[in-house]
C-alpha cells in the first residue's frame, strides 16, 4: 500500500449490505486516526456486478466487496463476513464487538443475531421488496414474504424489550449485529411495512440508531446522485 493509499476499498451500492459496511467503516474512522477508505460505485441495475473483472473479486457477482490494501490486497465479500473482518482488524478495542476470548457469551448472543439479519430480515424483506415493486402481481408472494417480515420484526421487538442494542448484557452496546439488522429494517417503508406502532421497541431501536454518528454518514456512501 502506498503512503497516499487509504487502507480500504469498497465496491457497494445504494443497498442495505452496502450501508452495512459503509456505517462500520465510518464508525471505525472514528476510533482510528489515519483510517480512511475509497469507495467505487456499484449501480447493481445496470449489471456491473456481473461482469468478468467483478466475478473475479466475488464470484457471486453480489456487493459489496472489500479490497484491504494493507493487507497484500485481500478480499472479502458477503456484507456479514466484511463486518466481522473489519472489526478482526480494524477494531482492536473491541468497541463494535465483543472479545470472543473474554466476553464469549456476548461474542456468541452478537454473531446470534448477525446472522438472525443475515439469514433472516435480510433475505425475507429482499424478496418482500422484490415482489412489491418488480415482479408481476402474484398475491400469494406477496403475502408469504410480507408475513414473514413482520413475524421477524416480531421477533427483533421481544430481544429489545427493556434494551437499547440486540447483544450484550444489561441493556446491550451498539455493536455489528445492530448496523446489520437496522440497513433493513430501516427500509421499512420501502417494503411497504408502515406504520411501526406494532413494534414498539424496533421503532425505538430505529430512533436510537438513526442518531448514531456512523449511520448519519455511512447512509451517504455512496451519493445516489
Amino acid at each position: 500500500m502506498s503512503s497516499a493509499q487509504k487502507p480500504i476499498f469498497v465496491y457497494t451500492g445504494v443497498t442495505p449490505n452496502g450501508f452495512a459496511t459503509t456505517i462500520l467503516l465510518e464508525a471505525l474512522k472514528s476510533i482510528n486516526p489515519g483510517f480512511d477508505y475509497d469507495f467505487e460505485k456499484i449501480d447493481i441495475f445496470e449489471y456491473r456486478q456481473k461482469e468478468p473483472w467483478f466475478i473475479e473479486l466475488n464470484p457471486n457477482g453480489r456487493i459489496p466487496v472489500i479490497i484491504d490494501r494493507s493487507r497484500n490486497d485481500f478480499k472479502v465479500f458477503e456484507s456479514s463476513a466484511i463486518l466481522l473482518y473489519l472489526a478482526l482488524h480494524y477494531d482492536k478495542q473491541h468497541k463494535y464487538w465483543f472479545n470472543p476470548e473474554t466476553e464469549p457469551n456476548e461474542y456468541s448472543d452478537m454473531l446470534q443475531w448477525l446472522f438472525f439479519a443475515h439469514g433472516g430480515i435480510g433475505p425475507m424483506q429482499g424478496q418482500l421488496n422484490h415482489f412489491n415493486r418488480h415482479a408481476p402481481d402474484i398475491p400469494y408472494a406477496k403475502k408469504r414474504y410480507n408475513d414473514e417480515t413482520k413475524r421477524l420484526y416480531g421477533v427483533l421487538d421481544i430481544r429489545l424489550k427493556d434494551r437499547d442494542f440486540l447483544a450484550g448484557a444489561g441493556r446491550g452496546k451498539y455493536s455489528l449485529a445492530d448496523i446489520k439488522a437496522f440497513t433493513w429494517v430501516r427500509l421499512h417503508g420501502l417494503a411497504r411495512i408502515e406504520p411501526m406502532d406494532e413494534w414498539p421497541n424496533v421503532k425505538a431501536w430505529l430512533e436510537r440508531l438513526n442518531k448514531e454518528t456512523s449511520v448519519i454518514a455511512g447512509v451517504q456512501v455512496p451519493p445516489r446522485t
